[in-house]
């Protein structure tokens, strides 16, 4: 007769009895950790964190696993966080994947554990008020690193070379010192490290980034930016106490002192002669730019057709674009408006708005904004890949080649992706409200970056007649309002437009 052993059965229901109540404590502590941080930490959204409500289906701002046992995503952007975070609450959460606290009132030091979470793969704090250093520990499957628009001091740590799989890093608009460690980011797609007071030269392995990556670091130089001023030895002089030998000068033969003024009569002669070249090209060049429409000073003049007209990027239906280059060798995007209809404090506002809006890969952030009775100006940075328009209708016969299709569904992407965000951040009342081909940039990696956007209530409508009328939705012809669901319109015939 065959007898079963139990120990199979009761191992069994060991191992369920004892992983079960882990599997919930880690749940347990995730929702532990999420409490002390709200508690912790002022809000001005109510966000509906309750103990007794289930964490995955019902809080604010959490996503969890597919089997609900651990929180993987928390985005709280905007929401009027305060104060400090404090520390073991959030750093608790070992599962998060994705943190957003952007654009809130967070301030003091950041807290080591958060960026050191093991499963972290993006940190989004930018537009907060942390200070002190950055840590120097970080999640090594970190994949973007937004720190931009805060107060952080000290120096970038030399750590990041372990973030190997990092894509995007910025570092924008922060107090940041010292040089650039000079490290190799492999997968590294996104820099910005501007507005800092950082020095030294650019690392080679950074310097394939545009300038505008490294602007507003006085100090800094190299490639893309200015080259760095080569460093010679001091002069030597004799110290006053030594004689000088009374015969050398008595070793000096005739030929000798001959030969010398003779060359020195040649080197006189031939600077003489780069001079007075330099002085009449400088001249003839200030000329020939005056006769083009150009003026030689970056001042405010009567004229500013002639202050930003070394080119004409295009003319639109709110304004004309110029590319201009400072005197930093940065060069930017003047946009002159026409026909704006609202106050200067409305204008002043909607500006505000843009700007906070703008600070999104897919987006091309507004960098400056000039308001007069005579003059409305808008500065963006420069993307060099130029418009989606340009690509799909312009001339092929100048090396240009057409889109394949991997190419357009990749810009089609980049676009939605800047719309969504638009939305997102702006709220129900901000849209685009101006989607067309020309207002669609593509940066260096060929994303689609969008632009032009929030111009719309500050204009007439429409302020030309338009030959783009064809993007805009029925509804908006008829009401002159614009919505997130009409600029979904735009959108869908700027897709049948790149088919």
């Amino acid at each position: 007769m065959r007898i079963c052993s139990p120990f199979p059965l009761l191992s069994s229901i060991f191992l369920i009895v004892t992983v079960l109540p882990l599997i919930r404590g880690d749940l347990n502590s995730d929702k532990q950790a999420l409490l002390t941080f709200a508690t912790a930490v002022p809000h001005g959204r109510k966000l509906n964190w309750n103990a007794a409500t289930p964490v995955c289906t019902s809080w604010v701002g959490i996503n969890c696993t597919s089997n609900g046992t651990r929180v993987l995503t928390l985005r709280l952007p905007g929401v009027g966080l305060a104060g400090p975070i404090p520390a073991n609450s959030l750093g608790k959460l070992d599962a998060l994947r994705v943190l957003s606290l952007r654009s809130n009132l967070l301030n003091g030091n950041l807290p080591l554990d958060i960026p050191s979470l093991p499963s972290l793969q993006y940190l989004f704090l930018q537009h907060n008020n942390f200070s002190g250093g950055i840590p120097t520990s970080f999640s090594p499957k970190l994949i973007v690193l937004d720190l931009s628009f805060n107060h952080f001091t000290g120096i970038i740590p030399p750590k990041i070379q372990n973030l190997t799989e990092l894509t995007g890093l910025n570092l924008q608009n922060n107090s940041l010192s010292g040089t650039i460690p000079n490290v190799t980011l492999p997968k590294l797609r996104h820099l910005n490290l501007s507005y800092n007071q950082l020095n030294g030269s650019i690392p080679s392995s950074f310097q394939q980034f545009p300038n505008s990556s490294f602007v507003g670091n006085s100090l800094l130089c190299g490639l893309p930016l200015n080259p760095c001023s080569p460093i010679f030895p001091p002069p030597f002089f004799p110290p006053p106490g030594v004689p000088q030998k009374q015969n050398s000068r008595k070793k000096l033969t005739r030929g000798a002192i001959i030969a010398i003024a003779v060359g020195g009569s040649v080197v006189l002669l031939l600077v003489t002669l780069i001079i007075l070249l330099l002085c009449f090209k400088r001249r003839g060049s200030e000329l020939s730019n005056v006769s083009k429409g150009k003026a030689p000073s970056v001042g405010r003049s009567e004229n500013t057709k002639e202050e930003f007209g070394t080119e004409v990027l295009g003319k639109g239906s709110y304004g004309t674009a110029y590319k201009a280059v400072l005197e930093e060798a940065t060069t930017v995007v003047v946009k002159r408006l026409k026909e704006v209809v609202v106050s200067k404090k409305d204008f002043e506002q909607q500006m505000e708005i843009i700007g906070r809006v703008g600070q999104h890969t897919n987006t091309v952030p507004l960098r400056a904004y000039y308001y007069s009775k005579d003059e409305k100006l808008l500065v963006y940075d420069y993307i060099q890949g130029g418009s989606l328009a340009a690509v799909l209708h312009g001339n092929r016969d100048a090396g240009r080649t057409p889109l394949d299709w991997d190419t357009r569904v990749k810009i089609s992407l980049g676009a939605a992706r800047g719309i969504a965000h638009i939305h997102s951040v702006g709220g129900a009342k901000f849209s685009h409200g101006n989607i067309k081909s020309s207002n669609v940039l593509l940066n260096q990696d060929l994303d689609g970056c969008v632009s032009d956007f929030g111009l719309a209530p500050l204009m007439n409508f429409p302020p030309t007649p338009s030959r783009h009328a064809g993007y805009r939705a029925p509804e908006v012809i008829e009401t002159r309002k614009h919505t997130h669901k009409s600029d979904v319109y735009s959108f869908g015939v700027l897709l049948l437009e790149m088919l």
